[in-house]
């Protein structure tokens, strides 16, 4: 699921194609946004794509009509790759412990939309990424895997995305790969990851 450009997007579909993902298939791209830049990624590497357009309808009416088109694809888990709009419980319930998702800072650090802001606001001297499971809150699932980078003196908010970025794109993937190998082990809220 994505909302923007599709970058994160694009980064699982190169891992899958550097086999560095054997255990994940990409079967559907839903994107609540007509025309953005994931849509380009889904076309150009014959992805099945459709867009309902939540800015004409409840997060539970989008929410019911994103679950029955994964329902027909057999969809297993799903990853929030750059998707900008909450999940309703209605969705989190029924795909429990199966949603991914990245986010722009060290959690708990910083939750919400405006990570990067808030990371620079406050001073912090590292930031980073995190890919988390989805729970009802937001950006407060347990956490699976982190990523961390300085900040310098003079960062902005754009410069520190452009860092925080190239990580998300090496380890959403890999905590993708995790999740669909059944390698994930919640024990409460901490992961633990099974060795082979």
């Amino acid at each position: 699921m994505a909302s923007g450009r599709g970058s994160n997007f694009q980064a699982i579909i190169d891992a899958g194609i550097r086999n560095e993902t054997p255990d994940v298939e990409i079967v559907q791209l839903v994107v609540n946004k007509p025309g953005v830049g994931a849509i380009q990624h889904a076309e150009k590497n014959n992805i099945p794509y459709e867009v309902i357009d939540s800015s004409k309808m409840s997060r539970e009416e989008f929410d019911k009509k994103t679950i029955k088109i994964f329902e027909e694809k057999k969809i297993e888990v799903v990853v929030l790759a750059g998707f900008m709009r909450l999940l309703t419980s209605v969705f989190i319930t029924k795909y429990k412990d199966r949603i991914l998702n990245i986010h722009p800072s060290l959690l708990p650090a910083f939750p919400g939309s405006q990570a990067h802001k808030d990371t620079i606001a406050y001073g912090t001297k590292i930031s980073g990424c995190t890919a988390h499971l989805v729970d009802e809150g937001v950006d407060s699932g347990p956490i699976i895997m982190q990523s961390a980078i300085q900040i310098n003196q003079n960062e902005t908010e754009n410069s520190l995305s452009e860092k925080i970025l190239v990580h998300e794109h090496k380890i959403l993937p890999q905590a993708l790969q995790l999740l669909c190998s059944n390698k994930i082990i919640l024990e409460g809220r901490k992961v633990r990851i099974k060795s082979d």
